[in-house]
């Protein structure tokens, strides 16, 4: 009887494991996406551009294999407490990381496009937003392989930093449309990039809503340190 309850415990580890591994896998080519892309805007690169965009099939498939065996686990293991939270947490955050993919696949389309284009000076200001998105994102991972709720409440507070960085580069380029017709196509094409980065920031924080609530049992924005610093100017 004993080694029969020992099998099933080992089993259960075993899926959830698999699982983590998995979570671990989408986080990784997520990250790489994001960072390629902006690379690949800086660098004017299409051929960089192009491997992001190949890359969000295996996102796509990686998170569906997530999600089957989630819902595999609570069929059949009908896990309790913590591992019913971290099994529900992965599918969350399997959703969040497949569309941080989409929206790098995103970024890296409008990088070819923008290769047709003159150079705009605003485009640095997206690389930096973009290279402060993509350190997020890399804590917030980091966070949740460690469980690391403290990284992840200061990870989610730093979006409002991202949150400015956006509103500033949407005020330069309106700024740049209206004062340069000609550059339009360009200007569109690199705000689309640097909206695309800021909803990036927000599935970044969805992550680190996620490693809190697993390991509390509550929501994030409950906790005593996040309410005084949302009322501080960002």
């Amino acid at each position: 009887m004993n080694s029969m309850a020992d099998h099933i415990v080992s089993g259960y580890d075993s899926d959830l494991n698999e699982l983590a591994t998995s979570l671990s896998d989408l986080g990784s080519l997520a990250e790489s996406m994001v960072a390629d892309a902006v690379r690949s805007l800086g660098r004017r690169d299409d051929g960089l551009a192009r491997s992001v965009i190949e890359r969000d099939v295996s996102a796509n498939r990686l998170q569906a294999k997530i999600d089957g065996d989630a819902m595999r686990i609570l069929a059949l293991r009908n896990p309790m407490a913590t591992d019913l939270r971290r099994t529900i947490g992965a599918i969350r955050v399997a959703t969040d990381l497949e569309r941080i993919g989409d929206l790098a696949e995103g970024i890296a389309k409008r990088a070819i496009n923008l290769n047709d284009e003159t150079r705009l000076d605003m485009a640095d200001g997206v690389q930096r937003m973009g290279r402060q998105v993509k350190t997020q994102l890399s804590a917030a991972l980091n966070a949740f392989l460690k469980d690391d709720t403290q990284a992840a409440l200061q990870i989610w507070m730093a979006d409002r930093d991202v949150d400015a960085m956006y509103n500033v580069i949407l005020r330069g380029l309106l700024n740049e449309m209206a004062g340069h017709p000609n550059r339009i196509n360009a200007s569109t094409a690199l705000l689309f990039a640097a909206k695309n980065l800021e909803r990036i920031g927000d599935h970044t924080s969805n992550v680190c809503e996620v490693i809190y609530f697993t390991r509390h049992g509550r929501q994030l924005i409950e906790d005593d340190t996040v309410r005084p610093a949302l009322h501080k100017p960002a």
